[in-house]
């Protein structure tokens, strides 16, 4: 410990010699430095600044050869882990957005059953696309963007509801399937409508190509566990009923009697 007021002279290495500064006989590195921050500290408690600058390089003279001032800090052994192969990096999972395939067919669904209503009230000729946007709930716009025309509609509307005909078949036994058709054939809303006012019209949508009228059969009969004659036999007869339905009562006989002759 050092006395107040005493000046504390820097240690030399007992072993390495102190070298001088160029250009101060007899003056040591060591000795300047500590002059040097004497007069620092003077000056910072007296409120003024050293403006003379410090010689660049002063105090970093280089030893002599094979000699360190300081002693050298260690290299350390640090293990870096190899970078990690792009192929074995595992993906990021991406959150699972929106289903717009299941939207668009919700929205598709909605419009056709606003066009069910709209055109089993008014038929086909008076119906507008306005008509069926407001009995869906959707602007005209919507209703455009899935649908050009009015008779593109009609189109999108009879195969939607041979679908769900289709659907109904399957998941109902034989003898009540073919009334449950024959009624819901015999007695659709809009059908009926479009026979009453727009009969050549509901005959010319009804025309379809052979193809389409195959793959009618094909999904009827596998729905109703048919053969394809069978099948056939069942979809012209549900084809009849959509211009000549008759009532209620006759189209259940007509079921009841081609139900026992396909059990036959």
């Amino acid at each position: 410990m050092s006395m107040p007021g005493s000046r504390r002279t820097p240690q030399q290495h007992p072993s390495l010699p102190v070298p001088s500064v160029p250009g101060r006989s007899g003056v040591t590195v060591l000795e300047a430095d500590a002059a040097e921050l004497a007069a620092a500290e003077a000056a910072a408690l007296s409120g003024q600044h050293l403006t003379t600058p410090v010689p660049i390089g002063a105090g970093l003279v280089p030893p002599p050869p094979g000699q360190h001032l300081t002693t050298p800090v260690p290299r350390l052994a640090v293990g870096v882990p190899a970078p990690q192969p792009a192929a074995a990096r595992p993906e990021a999972r991406r959150p699972a957005g929106p289903r717009s395939g299941v939207a668009m067919s919700r929205t598709r669904r909605g419009l056709l059953t606003g066009a069910r209503t709209a055109f089993a009230e008014r038929g086909l000729k008076r119906t507008t696309m306005q008509h069926v946007a407001a009995a869906a709930g959707v602007a005209k716009a919507t209703l455009y963007n899935h649908f050009r025309t009015k008779d593109d509609v009609a189109h999108a509307l009879l195969a939607f509801e041979l679908d769900r005909l289709v659907t109904l078949a399957a998941e109902l036994p034989f003898t009540v399937a073919l009334p449950a058709l024959a009624e819901e054939v015999g007695g659709h809303p809009v059908l009926r409508r479009f026979a009453e006012t727009d009969p050549e019209t509901l005959t010319r949508m009804l025309n379809i190509d052979a193809e389409r009228w195959d793959d009618i059969v094909v999904a009827l009969g596998s729905a109703l566990r048919l053969s394809r004659p069978a099948a056939e036999m069942v979809s012209r007869w549900l084809l009849g009923l959509v211009l000549q339905p008759g009532a209620p009562s006759e189209r259940a006989a007509q079921a009841a009697t081609i139900a026992n002759l396909l059990a036959a």
